[in-house]
């Protein structure tokens, strides 16, 4: 079955083919559909926002869709950035520009305090006629300066539990086995599995 990904993100639109691979479905990007454009992200939840770009990728492409909204959520600022992650210093901010944002906001804290979480909220729309939602989380720390090549978004900044090295320092395999999207994304080919 083919689904289309809500996303122009190609990095987000490969770890998403990547993890799905072997569920029976086939995720085509936006970027064979030049003239969809999705809806800006003003809901306000992470569930609201991916559920507003899959309805808008399904209308356009006449394809069910596929929608994620992740973000960071960091306990000692009260679990900002969360819904505006991608925008955190600015409506066309950088992946470095947030994250060094976010370093110089936890400037001083200590190692105890500096928990925090990706959090992913995934919609499929038009695979019938009702809307699923999935979720899955990502638990981890801030690092105190950048590591690594690997990934985008806050990667280079995140540690995961049980681990010395950043999300950037771990080989994509390795990320997309215990990701919030890799969880999200197991919660929806067990649903697929479930309707075969």
């Amino acid at each position: 079955m083919k689904v289309v990904l809500a996303t122009k993100n190609t990095g987000k639109a490969k770890e998403i083919g990547r993890i799905l691979e072997g569920s029976g479905v086939e995720i085509i990007s936006l970027e064979g559909f030049a003239n969809v454009e999705l809806p800006p992200e003003t809901g306000k939840t992470m569930e609201e926002n991916a559920l507003l770009k899959a309805r808008a990728a399904a209308e356009a492409t006449g394809l069910p869709a596929l929608a994620d909204d992740s973000g960071l959520e960091v306990d000692y600022l009260g679990g900002a950035p969360g819904v505006y992650s991608a925008r955190y210093s600015g409506e066309k901010a950088t992946d470095e520009e947030n994250w060094k944002k976010l370093l110089r906001e936890l400037e001083g804290v200590e190692a105890e305090k500096r928990t925090a979480r990706f959090r992913c909220a995934l919609a499929l729309v038009g695979f019938d006629e009702n809307e699923y939602l999935f979720e899955g989380v990502f638990e981890g720390v801030i690092a105190e300066a950048p590591r690594g090549k690997n990934g985008f978004g806050y990667d280079p900044v995140f540690i995961p539990l049980g681990s010395g090295r950043t999300a950037a320092e771990l080989a994509p395999d390795e990320k997309n086995r215990i990701s919030h999207r890799a969880n999200a994304l197991e919660a929806l080919k067990a649903f697929l599995d479930s309707r075969k």
